[in-house]
């Protein structure tokens, strides 16, 4: 814990010379409440007053009622809060609490860093207890995880009533809209189905069934409604016509047998979980086959891949910076996005296109099995950790944006012309959406209509803060921060942690803050002592440093530079495969689906090695269960 709170020292520190103020009284204040009240503070209390300042560069004006928890200025008729005071002096006007028409930007992105530092930061299992204030005012994380269920099995119920409340009328437009939109992407995809076009794959994760990476090519288990687009001959067995002579039949589970996904919480921030559904392999192993049949269509329509992302955040990034400026664009944020698509947005999606409907319904699981509430009937379409959940989220939002534009011009979009004018205005991010502002209360309103909730805190169209896709502005500026994401370890051994020490050290120079960064490069040489520079694309831990990379020694064969150094070590489980299954798996196996960069940039490399076709693929499979870090000689660039 001392550690985060030097850190933060050093950086609230830094970034008052930079705005020409002092930061002492503010490195006293959480000192003191971080050693009161634990890692509680700097995760939730310090990143709630961080959300307050967003609210209020948005709206224009303090409220010092978004800050209850922290004192308020004496002698200031605004009344606002004490922290953080020669920060928002340059912000907001001191008499009156007023955004002042030229802000400092600096002290705009000094506030964001100080306070949302450690908004994402993940804890041990074993210390999570002792994260929260004193007195028990808060739950620890096995009631978070039962509320975050109680929270799922609610959502259930508020997708059924939102569905029944919805006049059919509203369904119909956007039955049109979506037809307008998506059209000739479904008929291709309907075509792939009926032709048995369709690719499927299995990932390297965790399956409702518990299978191993290479026991899913082995897999025993089918449903009656896959076989009947999708049977089990076709997709099980590298020869069709000589399936029951190689391999024993699957066992074909008729509706109410079924496997149901299994919903777990992974974390999120320490003060809310997120949850996730995990697939049986049936099921996750055709809806990647679906997944990348849609995908192929979406790239060749030239309007939908302008409007809708799946591995590009940078046009969203855009778009946010320009509405920041202009003031033209919106950003919205949806709660629980994908948790409240209905299955009944999904059927009218294609409801004119059977083959493609089939499939999806039949790749959906219609039950959950939900920790404390046992097994309960979905009707969303699906949580995230299906491969459709993501698609259909997105086509159903970027329906309801056309719908909510459409009813703002009291005037039908008739034809795709009508649509493709928007083509630089709109776009559509997982649960990410940029708007014109002159539309947004609209599409709000279509969006709440439909059963969505739009996250009022982090949507953004009344002032020029603008937030899409991880990245944030203020009139044109780039003011995201570099957060902690795990606390800073205390032995090698712990090689996760290292990772992200490393990690964050070199974030925190390419952001600037380099009085920080020269921090967490004392703190890594006491850790590691070795800690050398590298170049960015190199293997080795080390400092990343805009004057290039050191090494000791030259390779004896390559006559390479070599430096000494720790390097990260994935060790892939052992995980045999051989017969029909080993067979399938060499024929079928393709680069590997990531359409919407679940997986970080920084660990895709790792991803990809553990799914790459090699000489041991039928030997050792998966994802690695362990990370650590190895000392050695190895390429500093």
């Amino acid at each position: 814990m001392k550690s985060l709170i030097s850190l933060w020292s050093r950086t609230a520190n830094e970034l008052a010379v930079r705005c020409r103020t002092s930061a002492t009284r503010d490195v006293k204040t959480v000192t003191s409440r971080t050693e009161n009240e634990g890692l509680w503070f700097l995760a939730v209390t310090l990143a709630s007053f961080g959300k307050a300042t967003e609210k209020w560069l948005n709206q224009g004006f303090v409220d010092p009622w978004d800050a209850p928890k922290f004192a308020r200025t004496k002698g200031h008729l605004t009344g606002r809060p004490a922290f953080l005071q020669g920060f928002l002096d340059r912000v907001f006007c001191p008499d009156s609490g007023a955004l002042m028409d030229e802000p400092d930007i600096e002290a705009i992105y000094a506030i964001r860093q100080l306070t949302l530092m450690f908004s994402k930061i993940a804890l041990p299992e074993n210390a999570e207890r002792d994260s929260h204030p004193a007195g028990g005012r808060e739950v620890v994380s096995q009631d978070r995880g039962r509320l975050a269920m109680s929270e799922f099995v609610q959502c259930e119920q508020d997708v059924r009533d939102a569905d029944s409340r919805l006049d059919p009328l509203h369904m119909e437009d956007f039955k049109r809209i979506s037809t307008m939109l998506f059209g000739e992407l479904f008929a291709k995809v309907d075509r792939d189905i009926y032709w048995g076009r369709i690719y499927p794959k299995h990932g390297p994760g965790a399956t409702a069934d518990r299978l191993s990476s290479n026991e899913k090519w082995n897999q025993q288990l089918w449903t009656s409604r896959l076989q009947r687009i999708f049977p089990a001959e076709e997709y099980l067995s590298v020869n069709p016509h000589n399936y029951r002579e190689h391999r024993e039949s699957p066992d074909v589970l008729e509706p109410g047998s079924e496997i149901p996904v299994r919903v777990i919480t992974v974390p999120k921030t320490l003060k809310t979980p997120r949850i996730i559904a995990i697939e049986p392999t049936c099921m996750q192993f055709m809806q990647q086959g679906v997944l990348r049949s849609i995908l192929d269509a979406f790239k060749e329509d030239s309007f939908l891949s302008r409007v809708v992302g799946f591995d590009d955040q940078e046009p969203n990034r855009t778009l946010a910076r320009k509405g920041s400026f202009s003031g033209d664009l919106a950003t919205l944020d949806l709660s629980e996005a994908s948790d409240r698509v209905s299955n009944q947005h999904v059927l009218a999606l294609l409801e004119d296109y059977p083959h493609l409907s089939e499939a999806v319904q039949a790749t959906r699981s219609r039950k959950a099995d939900v920790p404390g509430h046992g097994e309960i009937r979905l009707a969303k379409f699906a949580s995230m950790g299906s491969a459709l959940c993501f698609p259909f989220e997105a086509m159903v939002f970027l329906t309801l944006v056309f719908l909510g534009i459409e009813r703002e011009l009291s005037a039908p979009l008739s034809s795709v012309s009508d649509i493709n004018r928007y083509r630089k205005q709109v776009r559509v991010f997982g649960d990410d959406i940029i708007v014109p502002r002159e539309h947004v209360l609209s599409v709000v309103s279509e969006l709440e209509t439909f059963g969505f909730r739009v996250n009022t805190s982090k949507s953004f169209w009344t002032g020029r803060f603008r937030e899409s896709c991880g990245r944030e502005y203020y009139d044109g500026h780039d003011v995201s921060i570099v957060k902690v994401r795990r606390v800073l370890p205390t032995h090698r051994q712990d090689g996760s942690g290292v990772i992200s020490a490393v990690k964050l050290r070199n974030q925190l120079y390419w952001a600037g803050l380099w009085q920080s960064a020269r921090w967490m490069d004392t703190y890594c040489e006491d850790l590691l002592k070795v800690f050398p520079n590298v170049a960015p694309t190199s293997p080795l831990l080390g400092r990343e440093s805009a004057l290039g990379y050191q090494f000791q020694k030259l390779d004896p064969n390559l006559h390479s530079p070599l430096t000494r150094g720790y390097r990260v070590k994935a060790e892939i489980p052992l995980d045999t495969l051989e017969g029909d299954g080993a067979l399938l798996k060499c024929l079928m196996r393709r680069e590997p689906v990531n359409p919407w960069g679940l997986i970080p940039k920084e660990h895709r490399q790792l991803a990809i090695d553990a799914e790459s076709v090699d000489s041991e693929h039928l030997e050792r499979s998966g994802r690695p269960k362990r990370v650590s870090i190895k000392l050695g000689w190895y390429s500093p660039f």
